[in-house]
């Protein structure tokens, strides 16, 4: 099947690998990304293991945590440019969204836009909005976290956010702790809270690849399996929260951190959201 410079163009984007590579490696999957990524791991090309969302719209994200500090919920608001996301008002409107879907504890982003706004609904003022802006608009995500302890946090560029759930505090003060692990969520992404919340095919994709890269290096097959799950531990320790090094200090887990603020203290659920 032909394939064209735009999807060549967009594996290379998202892997680092060459473009003859990555135009070889799309033939060979007849133009299925996912499997064309596979490939290009397989062969041992450098595959970028950025899981940053694909969406390349604008934006803001904004968060609220509830007065007693228990429920936390996250939005985004997107938009077309960076212009409007940076405008006062757009901002305004998401923040608008927010109260509005936590005032009515909205679970879905179609229960939100169904909410009453102005004499209409927040889907029809969006529909208002996208009229006066002269750019599609929209809703794109909107999650809640209930724990012991929700801290949120918003990168600088309004375009991440994070809410993190604490449990085991003990009555202490954990805000400074939660402020750190909501950080560390931003800037590593991990795929999971620990090694049981990583979905099956996810494992199973992992086991797979790391098999097929060691037979690429000449390991014999009764070792495959043994080379595998050891890449497939690493892989847990680089991308599940509680395992992650700490950013603030390397030698402690995200795990070994949080225990040493308070006995037992840990990460109970927690929420990323970003934009572009």
């Amino acid at each position: 099947m032909a394939i064209t410079a735009q999807e060549v163009n967009k594996l290379r984007q998202k892997t680092g690998a060459g473009m003859m590579d990555c135009k070889k490696a799309l033939t060979e999957a007849e133009g299925d990304f996912e499997k064309a990524i596979d490939i290009l791991r397989k062969k041992g090309q450098k595959v970028s293991a950025s899981r940053a969302d694909r969406e390349t719209k604008e934006g803001v994200v904004v968060t609220s945590v509830s007065e007693d500090g228990k429920t936390g919920t996250i939005l985004s608001l997107t938009c077309e440019t960076d212009f409007v996301a940076k405008n006062d008002e757009f901002s305004a409107f998401a923040n608008a969204i927010l109260a509005e879907a936590v005032k009515a504890d909205a679970d879905s982003i179609e229960a939100v836009l169904a909410l009453p706004y102005e004499g209409i609904t927040i889907g029809e003022k969006i529909t208002e909005m996208t009229g006066k802006i002269g750019e599609k608009i929209g809703v794109s995500h909107l999650e809640k976290i209930t724990a012991e302890v929700v801290e949120p946090y918003i990168h600088s560029n309004g375009k991440l956010g994070v809410l993190v759930g604490l449990t085991n505090t003990q009555g202490a003060d954990v805000s400074d702790a939660g402020k750190d692990v909501a950080m560390q969520i931003a800037a590593m992404n991990p795929v999971a809270l620990d090694k049981d919340g990583v979905d099956s095919s996810v494992v199973e994709r992992e086991i797979e690849v790391g098999k097929d890269q060691a037979r690429q290096d000449g390991k014999p097959e009764a070792m495959l399996e043994k080379i595998a799950m050891g890449k497939l531990n690493k892989f847990y320790k680089e991308n599940t929260l509680l395992s992650q090094s700490f950013v603030k200090d390397t030698s402690k887990t995200i795990a070994q951190y949080l225990d040493s603020v308070s006995k037992g203290l840990t990460v109970s659920s927690f929420k990323r959201v970003s934009i572009g």
